[in-house]
């Protein structure tokens, strides 16, 4: 069936009803019901959903397979957060000397499969990766989105920020690396390292993907370069973006934004169609050449 799939032409209101669903603003009941508008034509609402909801089976994740890859799951400390943390450290195997660090936050439904392999093309870049899960505290991400989704919504945005940002502290202080930290994040994971560029002004460099701004107000604390990447079909993220863009620009801070039009919210996510190929790697090359300036 997933070739099949291929071939179906999703309306744009489909992918805004699952861009809403993802974030909470719909029930899945609401979700479903608004799909049903869109079936005709020999489509079905099952075969609508199957063209936005994320399958880990279309990309091959390499978890544990790969020799040149060195893959554990740690704890860290997170005393102004959830006391008690875990993530997924990937790095180079056989590395000579102390690596930059690079932390990946994950979107608004724990640590998948997708984001573990996004750790992981950090780490065949030469970095130490470390992707956090902010589901740790409820029993970690739980096998699917959905049930991640709504176990994330039960913590509170303040907390997971000080676990991230905690994180970072311990990937800074880690005997793999040599201190220099950079971040990257995704929807959620965006939202968060915009917040990170905020609060901690030792950071290397910071990579928000299509992610939520801090009151512009904070603009003027931002002391670490940011490279931002948005879709361009992403009125909900895109509609806060010229306020704080205009807040850089008057405190003079270092910010380069990329949009990449004609593409969803979500692009650079392999496992839904959402995915665009060629903007997705486009950002990911200006993300590793921007690692590269700035954590070298």
């Amino acid at each position: 069936m997933a070739d099949d799939l291929k071939s179906i032409d999703v309306p744009k209101e489909v992918f805004g009803l699952y861009d809403a669903y993802c974030h909470g603003d719909l029930s899945r009941r609401a979700f479903f019901d608004g799909l049903a508008r869109y079936a005709v034509g020999g489509l079905t609402v099952s075969m609508l959903a199957a063209c936005v909801l994320p399958d880990y089976g279309r990309v091959q994740t390499t978890e544990g397979a790969e020799a040149d890859l060195v893959e554990e799951t740690v704890t860290y400390a997170s005393p102004n957060g959830a006391g008690e943390m875990s993530g997924y450290l990937v790095r180079p195997a056989g590395a000579k000397g102390k690596l930059a660090g690079i932390v990946v936050v994950h979107e608004n439904r724990g640590l998948n499969p997708h984001i573990r392999d996004v750790a992981r093309r950090a780490a065949k870049a030469g970095y130490a990766a470390f992707a956090p899960d902010a589901l740790y505290p409820l029993g970690g991400y739980p096998g699917n989105d959905d049930d991640g989704r709504a176990l994330q919504a039960q913590r509170a945005a303040p907390e997971m920020i000080e676990d991230f940002m905690a994180a970072a502290e311990f990937l800074r202080n880690h005997e793999a690396t040599n201190g220099r930290i950079a971040c990257t994040g995704f929807c959620f994971g965006g939202a968060v390292t915009n917040i990170m560029a905020v609060r901690q002004p030792w950071l290397k460099a910071s990579v928000p993907y299509y992610g939520g701004w801090p009151p512009v107000e904070d603009a003027v604390k931002v002391e670490v370069p940011l490279q931002i990447h948005l879709a361009g079909d992403d009125e909900r993220v895109n509609a806060g973006w010229p306020t704080y863009e205009a807040a850089l620009k008057a405190a003079g801070k270092p910010y380069e934004v990329f949009i990449y039009e004609g593409c969803q919210h979500g692009f650079h996510n392999d496992t839904t169609p959402r995915f665009n190929p060629e903007a997705a790697a486009l950002a990911w090359s200006r993300t590793l050449d921007f690692f590269a300036r700035h954590l070298a």
